[in-house]
């Protein structure tokens, strides 16, 4: 049992050591060039000020609709289950 508790201590001891070593400063992302992109060219390709709509809803457009129509669906769906369980059909 001590030999257990020892292996156990030291997988997390080699864990707590290597992972702060294997992760990158706070705020450095790890790809940069599509963040750039975005940045440099978001005003004049789509005349948005604001980048994060302008990705949500110019450059994801279909994606957005995508994840809308979906939940738009699990809505309705619940709605029609919980109408027919309040009224006693179910």
């Amino acid at each position: 049992m001590r030999i257990v508790g020892f292996v156990a201590f030291l997988v997390v001891a080699a864990f707590l050591l290597v992972v702060p070593a294997a992760m990158r400063p706070f705020g450095e992302p790890r790809l940069w060039e599509m963040d750039r992109y975005f940045l440099d060219h978001a005003q004049e390709e789509l005349a948005a000020n604001n980048v994060c709509t302008a990705i949500v809803f110019d450059y994801r457009g279909y994606d957005t609709l995508g994840e809308a129509t979906v939940l738009f669906t699990a809505v309705v769906a619940v709605a029609a289950v919980l109408r027919k369980l309040k009224e006693g059909e179910a």
